[in-house]
């Protein structure tokens, strides 16, 4: 009997689009079932841990806040947070809460740039948010306003909206003064109702049939859902001091890609990042957002990923209610950083950035010198999730028009809303189809 005819469909994204920094992924299935997946890393690293080395400890911050243009915040924190942890420092709580603050107003500005312009048009068929504002430009433009507002916060406390200058260990090179942040104050409640309407908007788009098996992992705090600080935990018994974070997690070499995996050490994969923090510390969230969140319908467990995105709209109306009563409360600290002295060691922090934990370690040897770095962004650690979650996804698309299958692709990938600078990103798409044998 003759051979059957081999059939390869080859599917390329030579620029995905709404997704920075450079890579591919690569699908081949034989009868409709996948054969090898890869996320293709092709991105040149930065070398911002060897640029560490040799460095002064209280450069750290600024420098590390250049790795990402949108969450230089999360960079800031978790670097002060590793620092301080060596140094023994514990900034009083006026500088907690403005710190809390610049961190909510990077989750306001990223999580919104997010929903609304990068996500949002893969729910609604359009190609952009330029083609989502032709039809909606009411949703566009009542998302560029909040945006704005948490760029304002992050100028005013950080010093300017990208890479902010003002944080350093021990606390700010300066503070505001208190009818500064208390005009902000109506703009921040406008923006919390706004966004409570938009949750309920996201919460009903139509969202894939498709969820995973996760193991959850995020920081938690006892009094607060965890965002500038807290331990390590997870939905399946984890629960350590971020200095054991080397422990439990490690990070590994593939052969197809320049970004390391993630894992828990004899375990695999987890997740990072809305879903985690959402599903591990719900109850936490303020009243708003639970009330939106139970009238909608999303409360946990969600396992969807494309539903991160209700999630995330949902931690924007956190974040609005959090700040209004921040910057209600604010008086100014007597000083605007604890002073501190020079000391050997190593220190470890984290915090969590808008799209998962960002971890970093520090080797200070007794001049105040780096000797050592080790930074792990979420988008690494979600990195092996990715992968995973396209191979258990494929299935669903294989049989899908080219483009069509594309598109999900795509949009299973901005579930995650890689960043650019963090770690690992997608430029081009290849799906192989063969058929019958050979």
């Amino acid at each position: 009997m003759p051979q059957q005819k081999r059939r390869i469909v080859t599917i390329k994204v030579d620029a995905l689009a709404r997704v920075e920094g450079e890579g591919a992924l690569h699908i081949k299935a034989r009868d409709g079932r996948p054969e090898e997946v890869r996320l293709d890393i092709y991105e040149p690293p930065r070398f911002f841990e060897a640029l560490l080395r040799g460095r002064n400890a209280a450069e750290a911050p600024d420098i590390t806040a250049r790795i990402c243009g949108i969450c230089p915040v999360a960079y800031l924190m978790s670097a002060c947070n590793a620092l301080e942890n060596l140094l023994g420092l514990s900034p009083p709580p006026a500088i907690r809460d403005l710190r809390l603050l610049l961190y909510y107003g990077e989750w306001i500005e990223s999580h919104t740039l997010h929903i609304f312009l990068l996500h949002a048009p893969d729910f609604l068929g359009y190609a952009s948010a330029i083609h989502l504002a032709n039809d909606h430009p009411d949703v566009v433009q009542e998302a560029l306003r909040v945006k704005k507002l948490g760029n304002a916060l992050v100028t005013l406390l950080g010093g300017r909206e990208i890479h902010p200058v003002n944080v350093r260990v021990g606390g700010f090179y300066s503070v505001p003064h208190p009818r500064d942040l208390r005009a902000m104050r109506d703009r921040l409640l406008w923006a919390r109702d706004a966004m409570a309407e938009r949750a309920r908007w996201v919460a009903g788009l139509d969202f894939p049939d498709f969820e995973g098996d996760y193991e959850f992992v995020a920081l938690r705090h006892p009094d607060e859902y965890a965002i500038l600080e807290g331990r390590v935990v997870s939905s399946r018994g984890i629960d350590i001091s971020v200095s054991r974070y080397d422990e439990v997690f490690e990070e590994q070499q593939v052969p197809h890609s320049n970004a390391l995996h993630s894992v828990i050490r004899g375990r695999g994969s987890y997740l990072v990042g809305p879903l985690a923090r959402f599903n591990l510390n719900f109850a936490q969230l303020s009243p708003t957002a639970r009330e939106v969140a139970t009238a909608v319908g999303a409360v946990p467990p969600i396992r969807n990923p494309f539903k991160s995105i209700i999630v995330r709209s949902l931690e924007v109306v956190h974040a609005l209610e959090e700040a209004s009563m921040l910057v209600e409360r604010y008086e100014p600290p007597e000083r605007a950083a604890v002073e501190y002295a020079v000391k050997a060691g190593v220190g470890y922090g984290a915090s969590e950035a808008p799209r998962g934990i960002l971890y970093h370690r520090y080797r200070v040897d007794a001049q105040g010198l780096i000797a050592d770095a080790n930074i792990v962004p979420p988008t690494a650690q979600n990195q092996k999730r990715i992968e995973e979650d396209l191979w258990h996804f494929a299935p669903q698309v294989l049989g899908l028009p080219v483009e069509k299958a594309t598109w999900l692709c795509e949009q299973a990938i901005r579930n995650y809303d890689p960043c650019i600078s963090c770690a690992t990103h997608f430029l081009r798409l290849t799906i192989e189809r063969v058929s019958g044998t050979g």
